[in-house]
């Protein structure tokens, strides 16, 4: 099988053998591990000078840089962020990669149209409206789906994407930043639309959100992803706990605390790695990953002890 094959297949809760699937939401070491920048940190300024020559020079080296990553580290899916970000940017970052590697690996993109948490700026306004313009700010989530949804339509293509992530974030570490209450009313319905219209044009779809989404989580799984990311230890959520509860109904990806990635000594991150193993493998329907992504600043070594660990131990 293919890197995407087994992907497809944990996706599906499908049996497998050999060793769980892997991938992380964003791989951001890329100047330490390859000396280039990340396409998400590059200049859009610049971007706007080039020539379209120079553009596609660009397009093809974050193409070959997506690919590089997931070669080096066995990714078995990559996640594309296109800079700049129109759809037609997107559409041809696909294509190249497929170019380039054909189906070897899952392709997706950020998808979600759903509210997350407000930026500081915006909190006090956003919290107003839903009491004071609850219509309006439920008109504007349907929108957002609709826009989601013809976006999509308009990437459909054999040798596409095969699925979205939806990255709206919905929790702090203590809590949702709604009630579930709220949460029922302004998301819940809007994320069940969005991930119907998906899977009706046949994408998978896997639903993040860090922190302690424990509150929300029946809601979140009655949604129908294929399914959930991160699974975050750092909001309390125990992946063995979710795994007893919900692994019957949709895969789960994660959960590899981040803080020990990032400040650990080598002994927790590879407790930390292992704890993941444990909890999320049983039962099949699992994908390895940290409880984020790998982030600028987080050490390199760390990444690959974690990986040490899962090349030993995340075996079928």
């Amino acid at each position: 099988m293919t890197p995407r094959e087994r992907f497809i297949a944990a996706l599906e809760r499908r049996p497998l053998t050999g060793r769980v699937p892997h991938f992380e939401l964003v791989f951001f070491l890329t100047m330490e591990a390859f000396g280039k920048v990340h396409p998400i940190h590059r200049n859009y300024s610049q971007w706007l000078q080039m020539e379209e020559r120079e553009r596609q020079l660009h397009r093809r080296d974050m193409a070959d840089l997506y690919i590089a990553t997931a070669e080096r580290f066995e990714h078995s899916a990559i996640f594309i962020h296109p800079n700049p970000g129109e759809l037609d940017e997107l559409a041809r970052l696909v294509d190249l990669i497929r170019e380039r590697s054909g189906d070897r690996y899952f392709l997706m993109a950020h998808g979600d149209a759903t509210f997350a948490v407000p930026n500081g700026a915006d909190m006090e306004a956003f919290s107003c409206r839903m009491v004071e313009e609850p219509d309006a700010l439920k008109a504007e989530a349907a929108a957002a789906v609709r826009k989601a949804l013809a976006d999509a339509a308009k990437l459909r293509r054999p040798g596409g994407l095969d699925g979205f992530a939806l990255c709206s974030d919905y929790c702090f570490n203590t809590g949702p930043f709604m009630s579930p209450a709220k949460f029922a009313d302004f998301v819940t319905p809007y994320l069940a639309e969005l991930t119907r219209g998906y899977r009706d044009m046949g994408y998978y779809v896997i639903k993040h959100t860090d922190g302690n989404i424990m509150p929300i989580i029946d809601q979140l799984v009655s949604t129908k992803p294929h399914a959930l990311h991160s699974l975050d230890p750092q909001g309390a959520v125990d992946l063995a706990e979710v795994k007893r509860r919900y692994g019957h109904e949709l895969c789960l990806i994660g959960n590899v605390h981040c803080g020990m990635m990032d400040a650990g000594t080598p002994e927790q991150v590879e407790a930390a790695a292992r704890q993941a193993l444990q909890a999320g493998m049983p039962g099949y329907g699992y994908i390895f990953s940290t409880s984020n992504c790998i982030y600028t600043g987080m050490p390199l070594a760390n990444y690959e002890r974690m990986l040490d660990v899962w090349r030993r131990e995340g075996n079928y």
